[in-house]
Formats: structure tokens, C-alpha cells, sequence
């Protein structure tokens, strides 16, 4: 951006919008970090800022009427530049809260705001709190209910947020969507394997059914992970950071 301005980052007291504020304040960029409230009214919580990043809530029953009002809320507060966080994969038909995502970019598109597109993979750092010693225990295994084989694009929570702050602060990416995934094609047997190196002690992946009351968009998205996987390349970020992404044993150094 020419000129210093203020960024809302609407979601951002959540991990993702946590990595965000990070990332603007490490390129000296002033960050406004907005937690659910400001959906009810964002005109007024985004007052005085010259820029955006929009985050919906985990499974929001209705995102796209959420990204419509925020939209119009940037519209009434005189903001101009907007990045909206969607996901890898938003048009899949199989997964409706990708859909939704899907739905969101296309409101982003028509807005008449200066806008960009992010569609993150999965983070590595998801399946980072399982391997966290709890009391005496050393945990020895990553599950997840669907096949731990499956190949994902995934990527480093901190490579997002960085992503982020370039989209928002330098020139050349208004009207860009950018597929975001990591330096490699890898799977939570894979991301085990590397635990098991980092931390010097076996870690095993296995396979566990999803809970009985799981949300019905979560069954769909591990059905479509069990068949398909969620594999991104790695050109966009690469470019983006001016470096390699970095990789699950970079992250697990990392955490």
C-alpha cells in the first residue's frame, strides 16, 4: 500500500486471525484485531481503517449472508481493499460449507471493493495440539477419522498470515485469487513420521470414527478427505513469501 493505514482483521482473535495480526505488525503495518462482535455491526468496527481481511466464523450456518453484510458494512465505513480467507477447493459440491465459501467469493467479486482471494489447505498446525505433553503423558499418536494416507497440500499457519500481510500491503494483488499449500503433497501418516523425528519418540497415525453428533458438513468434508484427499501446489505461496513454503518438519520446529 502507498500510504500507512489501519487493518481490520475481522476474526481476528481466532488462530488464523491471530497469524495475520502478527504478520501485518511484523512489517511495522498498525493491525486492528476484531472478534465476533464486529459482525453484528461492522461499519462501526471497522471505522477509520483503510483495509479489510475477513475471516467467517468455523461453520457458519449462513457465510455468505455474513460476508454480504460485512461487505456492505466496508462499503458504509468508506473501506476499500478487502482480502477475504476462503478455502482450497471451494467449489466442491460434496462439502456444502466449502460451498459457502464459494458463495462468499463470488459476493467478495461483485463488491465493488478492491479485492483479493485467499484459499488456504489445511494447516499443518491442526494436528499440532495432539502431540502436546499432557501432565506426565507423552503423546504417541495423531488421529483423525478419515484415511491417514491421503495426500493434502498442507500448510504452515504462519506462511497464511505472512501470505496475508503481502496481499495487504504491497502492491499487484487487488482482483488475484491465490491457491495457498504447502512446499510438498503430504499426509497425517506423514506429518506423524516427521513428529517422530522432531520429537525423538514414535508417533503413529491412525484412522478413528468421527463422533456420533458430528456436524453433518464435517462428515462430508472427512468423507471427500477420505476418498480425495485435499492436494494444493505450492506456486502461489512460494511466490508470495519470495521463499519455499515451509514444510511439516519447519513447523513442528516452529511450535
Amino acid at each position: 500500500m502507498s500510504e500507512h493505514i489501519e487493518v481490520a482483521v475481522l476474526g481476528g482473535t481466532g488462530k488464523t486471525g491471530r497469524a495475520v495480526v502478527a504478520a501485518l505488525e511484523a512489517r511495522g503495518a498498525t493491525a486492528r484485531p476484531l472478534g465476533r462482535e464486529a459482525y453484528a455491526d461492522p461499519a462501526a468496527a471497522v471505522a477509520g481503517c483503510g483495509a479489510a481481511y475477513l475471516i467467517a466464523p468455523n461453520l457458519y450456518p449462513d457465510e455468505p449472508e455474513l460476508v454480504r453484510d460485512v461487505v456492505a458494512g466496508l462499503r458504509g465505513a468508506g473501506v476499500e481493499r478487502v482480502v477475504y480467507h476462503s478455502v482450497a477447493a471451494p467449489y466442491e459440491p460434496s462439502m456444502p460449507h466449502h460451498l459457502g465459501k464459494a458463495e462468499g467469493e463470488r459476493i467478495v467479486r461483485a463488491s465493488g471493493l478492491a479485492w483479493t482471494l485467499l484459499q488456504p489447505c489445511a494447516y499443518v498446525d491442526n494436528l499440532l495440539p495432539q502431540l502436546r505433553p499432557d501432565g506426565d503423558r507423552l503423546p504417541d499418536e495423531l488421529t483423525v477419522p478419515y484415511d491417514v494416507t491421503t495426500p493434502f497440500g498442507m500448510v504452515g499457519l504462519a506462511d497464511v498470515g505472512e501470505a496475508a500481510a503481502t496481499v495487504l500491503t504491497e502492491p499487484g494483488h487487488v482482483g488475484a485469487t491465490y491457491e495457498l499449500g504447502g512446499p510438498e503433497l503430504v499426509s497425517v501418516a506423514d506429518v506423524a513420521a516427521a513428529a517422530s523425528v522432531h520429537l525423538g519418540r514414535p508417533v503413529t497415525a491412525r484412522r478413528v470414527p468421527a463422533p456420533a453428533d458430528v456436524h453433518p458438513w464435517l462428515a462430508a468434508m472427512f468423507a471427500y478427505y477420505d476418498a480425495h484427499g485435499l492436494p494444493t501446489g505450492p506456486g502461489p505461496l512460494r511466490g508470495l513469501l519470495g521463499r519455499e513454503p515451509e514444510g511439516v518438519a519447519a513447523v513442528l520446529a516452529r511450535a
